[in-house]
C-alpha cells in the first residue's frame, strides 16, 4: 500500500535528528594540523654563542692589557677593568637602565682599543632576562645611520656571563665618570 504524500512528511518531521560523527572531524583535523605543522614557515631564531667558563678551571694569569667588564647591578650599570677596578658608573634613570649611556661609554673604550673583541657581563642573581639580553646587545654592537639606512657597528662581540661581584649595601653610587688613571679617554 501507498502511502500519501502527506503521511511521509509527517514521518520526517517526527524522525530524530541525525546525529553528528566527531571521530571522523577530530580525524580530519589531526591532518589538517599535521600538514600545516610540517609546511608552516617558523620565524629564523638568533643565536648567541656565549662563552661560559668550564668548571674547576685553574687560575691563569691574564695578559697585559684592558679586561672589559660590563656589571649589571640592582640600581646601575657598571664598567670595569678586571684589573685596575670600575672605569665608569651609570645609575638608573626614572625609566630604569640608562642603555644609551652605557652605548656611548663603550663607543670610546673601542676607539681606544680597537682590537679588543671580548668582554664579560656580570649579573646580579634577581637580573631580568630581558635587562640581560638588552645589555648583551649593547655590549655587542650599536646602530649607525647612513643616509635612509641604520647599520650596525660591532663593539666587544665575544660575550661571556657571570656573576657579578658583591657589593658594600653602605656605598652610594658614583656618577658617569672614568676612575682616575684608568686609561679611558673620556
Amino acid at each position: 500500500m501507498r502511502r500519501s504524500y502527506q503521511t511521509r512528511k509527517l514521518e520526517r518531521h517526527a524522525r530524530k535528528p541525525a546525529e553528528l560523527l566527531l571521530v571522523p572531524m577530530i580525524d580530519i583535523f589531526t591532518v589538517l594540523v599535521t600538514f600545516l605543522l610540517m609546511t608552516a614557515v617558523f620565524s629564523r631564531t638568533v643565536i648567541l654563542q656565549l662563552n661560559l667558563p668550564p668548571q674547576n678551571t685553574t687560575f691563569k694569569e691574564p695578559p697585559p692589557g684592558l679586561q672589559l667588564e660590563v656589571m649589571v647591578r640592582k640600581d646601575l650599570l657598571q664598567v670595569a677593568d678586571r684589573n685596575s677596578g670600575p672605569l665608569a658608573t651609570i645609575p638608573n634613570t626614572a625609566k630604569g637602565y640608562d642603555y644609551d649611556a652605557l652605548t656611548e661609554y663603550l663607543k670610546r673604550v673601542k676607539a681606544k682599543f680597537p682590537e679588543k673583541t671580548d668582554a664579560s657581563v656580570l649579573l646580579e642573581g634577581d637580573t631580568p632576562y630581558d635587562t640581560v639580553v638588552q645589555v648583551m646587545d649593547r655590549v655587542r654592537v650599536f646602530e649607525v645611520s647612513q643616509g635612509i639606512s641604520t647599520v650596525q657597528a660591532e663593539l666587544f662581540p665575544d660575550i661571556s656571563l657571570g656573576d657579578a661581584p658583591a657589593t658594600p649595601q653602605s656605598e652610594p653610587p658614583a656618577p658617569l665618570a672614568p676612575a682616575p688613571g684608568s686609561g679611558v679617554p673620556r
